[in-house]
C-alpha cells in the first residue's frame, strides 16, 4: 500500500498566496497539503442527468427548399467593359465560369456520376451523353475481335509445354558476315551484291549443328532472335531478312516430329518481330513534322518514299526460291500491304491460301495454314470469307494424314497414329477458333456436315466441339453424341471426345428432355476406361454436369464410381488435382450443408486425400464454402460432426514450422463455423459444444479467443431470458460459463488479450450477479498487470506497451467504480491493490503515462463520492448503495487522494529541468482541467490551487496557446450558467502570456 502524506498546520498560511511549484522543498510541501485536504472535501456535487440534457446538441429544424447537395452549381457570369490600355493590345474580360475550372471535372470531361445526376434534368444533355455512349457502344460492336476472343499468347508457353522430346535435334547456322563494297558503286551493283547475300544461304554459307538437346536447340532460337534485333538495330536490313529466311527453313523439317508445334511457336515468334520491324520501320518514314500516320490511314496519305520502300520488301521476299519459306516471311509482313492499296490484303491472302497447296506435309500445312489465320486475325479479321476458304483447304487434303508417305514416317521416327493426330490439335483448335469467332450457327451445322463426309473423323471433331459457341454445341449434344459413336478410336480415343463435350455442357445447358440420355451416352463411356488417368480426366468434366442438373442421387452414384476406379493401387495419390476439382464443383452446386452430407460417398470421397498439404486445402475450401453458403444457424448433428472432424483436420495440420498467415487463415474459418452454431434455448447443449471445441482446438489461440467471447455471449443470453433474474438452475449455469472462461484465459500467450478478458468476463460475471467470481477475474488481472512487457509484437512488429497499458488501466478504472466492495477485504480493496501494482511498475524515465493513470484515478474517487452514481449494473448494489455516503468511506476515499495527489505533485518537481519543461507544462494544464472539472472552486484554496496549476503551465513559454485560449473561453461560458458564477472571478485570475 502506498503511503498517505499527512497534513501540515501551516496549511491555513499558505493556501491562499501564490506558490512556484520550482521552489523550495517547503512551498512544494505546503501545496500538497492543501490540495489533499480540498479536493475532495469540496468535489463538485454532481447532477448527471441535468448534465447530460445540458450538453445535448441543440436541434434546429432546416428547411431545404431548392437546395440539394448533388444539385449543380449555378454560376453566374459577369463581364466587364472592355478597356485599352497604352501600350496593351489585349482586351479584358472577367467571367466567374471560365476563370474557376474545375480540375476534376476537366479531368472526367463532364462525365462523373454527380455531373450526370445533375444533367438528368436536361433533356438536351441527357441526349448528347446518350448519344456518345451509343456511339461507343456500336464502336466495340463494329470491332471483329474483341476482348472475348483468346488470343494466341494465351497458347504459347500450353504448347511449348506439352509437346517436348528428349531426342537430339539439330539445326542450320548461316555465317551472317557483312561484306564489304567499295564506295562510289553503282547502285546496280549494290542491288546485285545483296542478291548474292541471299543466295550464300544456298551456296554452302551455312553450318549444321548437331546433337542439340531441347534445351538447346530453344537456347539457338533465341539467340537468333536476338541477332535479328541486333542486325536491324545496326542498319543491317538484309542479315535480318537472312535470319528470318534461315528460320524459316527450319519449319519444313520434321526429323524430330512431336516436337513441331513448339517448334512453331519459337519460329512464329521471330517472324512476328520481323514483321513488327519492318512495319514500323516503313510506318516511321510516314511521319510528316513528326506527325505520324492515324490508324485508319488510307494509302494516299502514305508518301512515295515510304511506298518504294515496301514494295522493295516485297520484291527481296518474291526472289526467295524456296516454297516455306517465301510464304512464312511474306505472311509476317503481310500488314505492310496497307501502305500499298485498300485491297492489298484481300487480294494476298487467297493467293498465300493457294500457296500452301503446295506444301507436301500435311503437318507443315497445317501449321502454315494456323500461322495465315493468325496473321489475318490480327491485321484483317473481317476478311472471313479468306479463312474460311483457308480450312476448307485443309478438309480436302485431310486424307494424306492416313497416306503411305506419312505412315512411313511415323515408322521411321517410332511414333503412333494417336500420338500423331495430337500435333494436328493446336493448328486445327486454332484455325476453327478463328473461323468460329462469332460465326452464326448455320456454320456449325456446315462444319457437321463436312465432318461427317470424312468418316466423322474424331480429331476434326474434337476441334469443333473446342470451336464453336458452348450454347450450339449443347442444343446439339444428342447429334455430337451420335458422331462420337460412330468415330473410329483406334486414331483419337472416344473419351477424349466426350470430355470436350462435358466442356460445353458444363457452360451451357443442353434441351431438358435429353439431359438424363446425355448423361447416360457419355458415363457408359466414361466407366469401361481402365486407365487410371484419362478416367479422372473424364469424371471431373462430367461432375458438374451432374451436378448442375441431378438431384443428390446421381451425385452420390457419381461419386461412388470415381472412387472405384481411384482407389485401387492407390491411383488417387497421382490424381489430387482433378479431384479437388471434383470437390470444387460439387460444393459450388451443392451448398446446402445438410444435404451435402446426406450424400453417402461425399465423406469417403474426402478420404481418398492422403496427402496432409492436399487434405487441408480440401478442407479450407469446404469451410470456405459453409461461411459464404450457411446464412442461418445450425445445430444439425450431421452438419456439425462432419464440420468438426474438417475443422480438426486443419487444427491438427498446424506446427512449429507453419507462418502466422497461414494460423490466421485456419483460425477465422473454424471460428466462422463455431459462429454458426446454435441450440436455440438448450444453452447447456450449447456450453457442452464450446467445451468440446475448446479440446479439439487448443493450438489456435484466436480460437479460444472466440469460444471465451461465445461463452461470455451464452451467459449474457442466458441473463436476457430470466430478465436478470436466475433461478438456482440458470444460477449455477451462468457461473459454469464463468469458470469456463477462468480456466482458459490462463492458457493464452497476449498478455493483453488476457488482460482485457479478464476484464470482459468480470465484466459478465458482475452483470450476472456473480460477485465473488468477478472479484476472481478482478484479481487476477491485477496481478498480471506486473507481468507487462516494455516491448509487444504488434502485427509483425515490436512496439511500446505502455499506450495499451494505460488504455486497458482507464477501461479497469471505469468498472471498478460500479464493483462492490468485498465484506473481507477492506474498503476499495480492488482499487487500491492496483494502485500498488502501478506504483511498483517500473515504467519508461520519459513517460508520463504513470501520471496520467494517476490523474484519471483522481476522477474515479471523485465519481465515488457521489451520492448517486453515475451508471450501475442491474440487481447489483455499488458502494453509494452500500455505504449510502458515509463518513468513514470518504475518509477512506480523501486518504488514497492523497496519496495520489502525491505521486502526482512528486512527479510535475521531476520536472523542473530544462528538458522536461514542456512535458511540466502539458501535466499541469491536465491536472488544471481535473480541478475544473471534478473540483468544487467556490473554495478559494482550491481556486488559488488551480491558479497556480496554469500559470506553472504557461510559465516557460510551453504551453499551446489555442488551447489555453478555448479553456479560458469555456470558464466564460460556464459563468454563464445557474450557479456558476464564481467561474467569472475565477477568468479574470487566468491570465494568458505571451511567448515573448
Amino acid at each position: 500500500m502506498m503511503k498517505t502524506g499527512a497534513c501540515s498546520h501551516e496549511a491555513e498560511q499558505w493556501g491562499c498566496q501564490e506558490v512556484d511549484f520550482c521552489g523550495t522543498a517547503r512551498r512544494y510541501c505546503v501545496i500538497i497539503c492543501i490540495y489533499t485536504l480540498l479536493f475532495l472535501r469540496h468535489a463538485r456535487s454532481r447532477n448527471y442527468v441535468s448534465e447530460s440534457e445540458m450538453c445535448k446538441l441543440e436541434s434546429i429544424p432546416l428547411d431545404f427548399g431548392d437546395y440539394h447537395p448533388l444539385k449543380p452549381i449555378t454560376v453566374t457570369e459577369s463581364k466587364t467593359k472592355k478597356m485599352n490600355r497604352k501600350g496593351s493590345t489585349s482586351s479584358t474580360s472577367s467571367s466567374s465560369s471560365s476563370s474557376m475550372l474545375d480540375p476534376l471535372s476537366s479531368v472526367l470531361d463532364g462525365t462523373d456520376p454527380l455531373s450526370l445526376f445533375a444533367a438528368a434534368a436536361d433533356p438536351v444533355t441527357t441526349a448528347a451523353t446518350m448519344d456518345s455512349t451509343r456511339k461507343k457502344r456500336d464502336k466495340d460492336d463494329s470491332s471483329a475481335v474483341g476482348s472475348d476472343f483468346e488470343p494466341w499468347s494465351s497458347k504459347r508457353g500450353d504448347i511449348l509445354a506439352r509437346y517436348t522430346t528428349t531426342e537430339k535435334l539439330s539445326i542450320v547456322s548461316g555465317s551472317f558476315s557483312r561484306k564489304a563494297t567499295t564506295t562510289g558503286s553503282a547502285v546496280s551493283e549494290k542491288v546485285r551484291t545483296r542478291l548474292e547475300e541471299l543466295d550464300d544461304l544456298e551456296e554452302g554459307s551455312q553450318k549444321e549443328l548437331l546433337n542439340l538437346t531441347q534445351q538447346d536447340y530453344m537456347n539457338r532460337i533465341e539467340e537468333l532472335n536476338q541477332s535479328l534485333k541486333d542486325a536491324w538495330s545496326s542498319d543491317q536490313k538484309v542479315k535480318a531478312l537472312k535470319i528470318v529466311i534461315q528460320c524459316s527453313k527450319l519449319l519444313s523439317d520434321t526429323t524430330v516430329i512431336q516436337f513441331y508445334p513448339s517448334k512453331f511457336v519459337l519460329i512464329t515468334d521471330i517472324l512476328d518481330t520481323f514483321g513488327k520491324l519492318v512495319y514500323e520501320r516503313i510506318l516511321s518514314m510516314c511521319m510528316d513534322s513528326r506527325v505520324s500516320l492515324p490508324d485508319n490511314f488510307s494509302p494516299e496519305s502514305v508518301n512515295d518514299t515510304a511506298k518504294e520502300t515496301c514494295l522493295n520488301w516485297f520484291f527481296k521476299i518474291a526472289s526467295i526460291r524456296e516454297l516455306i519459306p517465301r510464304f512464312y516471311v511474306e505472311a509476317a509482313i503481310l500488314k505492310c500491304n496497307k501502305f500499298l492499296s485498300k485491297m492489298g490484303i484481300s487480294e494476298c491472302l487467297p493467293r498465300l491460301t493457294s500457296m500452301i497447296r503446295g506444301i507436301g506435309d500435311p503437318l507443315v500445312a497445317v501449321y502454315a495454314r494456323a500461322y495465315l489465320c493468325r496473321v489475318g486475325m490480327e491485321v484483317a479479321p473481317q476478311l472471313k470469307e479468306s479463312l474460311n476458304e483457308n480450312f476448307f483447304d485443309f478438309l480436302l487434303t485431310f486424307k494424306q494424314i492416313h497416306g503411305d508417305t506419312v505412315q512411313n514416317q511415323l515408322v521411321v521416327q517410332c511414333v503412333e497414329i494417336p500420338l500423331y493426330l495430337t500435333l494436328y490439335s493446336p493448328a486445327i483448335d486454332w484455325i476453327l477458333q478463328c473461323i468460329a469467332y462469332r460465326a452464326p450457327e448455320v456454320l456449325l451445322t456446315e462444319m457437321m456436315e463436312r465432318c461427317k463426309n470424312l468418316g466423322n473423323n474424331a480429331l476434326l471433331l474434337n476441334s469443333i466441339m473446342s470451336a464453336f459457341r458452348a450454347e450450339f454445341i449443347a442444343a446439339r449434344s444428342m447429334d455430337f453424341i451420335g458422331m462420337i459413336k460412330e468415330c473410329d478410336e483406334s486414331g483419337f480415343p472416344k473419351h477424349l471426345l466426350f470430355r470436350s463435350l462435358g466442356l460445353n455442357l458444363a457452360l451451357a445447358d443442353p434441351p431438358e428432355s435429353d439431359r438424363l440420355q446425355i448423361l447416360n451416352e457419355a458415363w457408359k463411356v466414361i466407366t469401361k476406361l481402365k486407365n487410371p488417368q484419362d478416367y479422372i480426366n473424364c469424371a471431373e468434366v462430367w461432375v458438374e454436369y451432374t451436378c448442375r442438373h441431378f438431384t443428390k442421387r446421381e451425385v452420390n452414384t457419381v461419386l461412388a464410381d470415381v472412387i472405384k476406379h481411384m482407389t485401387p493401387d492407390r491411383a488417387f495419390e497421382d490424381a489430387y488435382p482433378q479431384l479437388q476439382s471434383i470437390i470444387q464443383k460439387v460444393i459450388t452446386y451443392i451448398y446446402d450443408f445438410s444435404l451435402l452430407f446426406s450424400v453417402e460417398k461425399f465423406l469417403p470421397f474426402l478420404d481418398m486425400f492422403q496427402k496432409e498439404s492436399v487434405r487441408v486445402e480440401v478442407c479450407k475450401c469446404i469451410m470456405e464454402s459453409f461461411i459464404k453458403h450457411q446464412q442461418e444457424s445450425t445445430k444439425d448433428p450431421v452438419i456439425l460432426n462432419a464440420l468438426l472432424h474438417i475443422c480438426k483436420t486443419m487444427h491438427d495440420s498446424v506446427n512449429a514450422l507453419t507462418l502466422e498467415d497461414e494460423k490466421r487463415m485456419l483460425a477465422a474459418l473454424i471460428n466462422g463455423f463455431i459462429k454458426m452454431v446454435s441450440f436455440g434455448r438448450d444453452f447447456e447443449q450449447q456450453l457442452s459444444f464450446y467445451v468440446e471445441a475448446r479440446s479439439m482446438f487448443c493450438n489456435l489461440e484466436p480460437v479460444l479467443v472466440q469460444l471465451i467471447h461465445s461463452v461470455n455471449q451464452l451467459a449474457m443470453e442466458t441473463r436476457k431470458v430470466m430478465k436478470g433474474n436466475h433461478s438456482r438452475k440458470t444460477a449455477a449455469f451462468v457461473r459454469a460459463c464463468v469458470a469456463f472462461c477462468f480456466i482458459t484465459i490462463p492458457s493464452l500467450s497476449g498478455i493483453f488479450t488476457r488482460l482485457n478478458l479478464y476484464l470482459h468476463s468480470g465484466q459478465v460475471a458482475l452483470a450476472n450477479q456473480c460477485l465473488s467470481q468477478a472479484d476472481a477475474f478482478f484479481k487476477a488481472a491485477v496481478s498480471l498487470v506486473p507481468e507487462v512487457p516494455k516491448m509487444i509484437n504488434v502485427d509483425g512488429k515490436m512496439r511500446p506497451s505502455d499506450t495499451f497499458l494505460l488504455e486497458f488501466l482507464c477501461n479497469f478504472f471505469s468498472t471498478l467504480l460500479v464493483v462492490p466492495d468485498h465484506p473481507e477485504q477492506g474498503v476499495l480493496f480492488l482499487v487500491r491493490g492496483l494502485l500498488n501494482v502501478i506504483q511498483d511498475y517500473t515504467w519508461e524515465d520519459n513517460s508520463d503515462d504513470k501520471v496520467r493513470i494517476y490523474t484519471n484515478v483522481l476522477h474515479l474517487l471523485s465519481a465515488m463520492t457521489q451520492e448517486a452514481y453515475i451508471y450501475h449494473v442491474d440487481k447489483v448494489d455499488s458502494n453509494d448503495t452500500l455505504y449510502g455516503g458515509d463518513s468513514k468511506f470518504l475518509t477512506e476515499i480523501n486518504k488514497l487522494c492523497e496519496t495520489v495527489i502525491a505521486q502526482i505533485l512528486d512527479h510535475l518537481k521531476t520536472l523542473g529541468k530544462e528538458e522536461t519543461l514542456k512535458r511540466q507544462s502539458q501535466l499541469a494544464l491536465h491536472f488544471f482541467n481535473t480541478i475544473l472539472a471534478h473540483g468544487d472552486l467556490r473554495n478559494n484554496k482550491l481556486n488559488q490551487l488551480s491558479v497556480n496549476l496554469w500559470n506553472l503551465a504557461q510559465k516557460h513559454g510551453f504551453a499551446d496557446t489555442s488551447t489555453m485560449v478555448t479553456t479560458l473561453e469555456y470558464i466564460k461560458k460556464r459563468s454563464k450558467q445557474p450557479e456558476m458564477s464564481h467561474f467569472t472571478d475565477l477568468a479574470l485570475r487566468l491570465p494568458l502570456q505571451s511567448r515573448t
